[in-house]
């Protein structure tokens, strides 16, 4: 029998798959635990359909995250805080912070959580920073870091 897994079954396929595995898996398993669908003409299509709607989405995503990132690369990111002596900050500039300066310079929305910062920025200087936009797709901006 053919089926459409709905989610990844170890052993038999992942979520989309279509696959054939014998009648009484599918029957007593597969179909009424909900983990697949019998593979008519009808669902075969709306599952060819969601899978094209899914590759379009991805791919507008993927040029998006393209445009941010031709956007920030060329992008000079300046925050100022109060420093002590020596060039040390009071505290240290987080994720947040250089996402609502981004957003202040620049117009663009960024997620504080794509922001990877390897260290805490803790002194006045320019420091880089890598922004994960998407999948393989990553964006190096320059924080400067001034005194107040």
């Amino acid at each position: 029998m053919q089926i459409i897994l709905k989610k990844d079954v170890k052993g038999t396929g992942k979520a989309g798959d279509v696959v054939k595995v014998s009648d009484g898996y599918a029957r007593n398993r597969l179909i009424p635990g909900g983990f697949a669908i019998e593979a008519t003409p009808s669902n075969l299509t709306k599952v060819m359909r969601d899978k094209a709607n899914r590759e379009e989405q991805i791919a507008l995503d993927k040029a998006e995250a393209n445009q941010v990132k031709k956007v920030l690369e060329g992008e000079v990111i300046k925050l100022k805080t109060k420093v002590g002596e020596g060039g040390k900050l009071f505290g240290s500039i987080t994720s947040m912070d250089i996402a609502n300066a981004i957003k202040e310079q620049t117009k663009l929305d960024v997620d504080k959580k794509k922001i990877v910062l390897i260290k805490p920025i803790k002194e006045i200087g320019e420091h880089e920073v890598d922004i994960k936009l998407y999948t393989e797709i990553t964006a190096r901006i320059k924080v400067a870091v001034t005194e107040e």
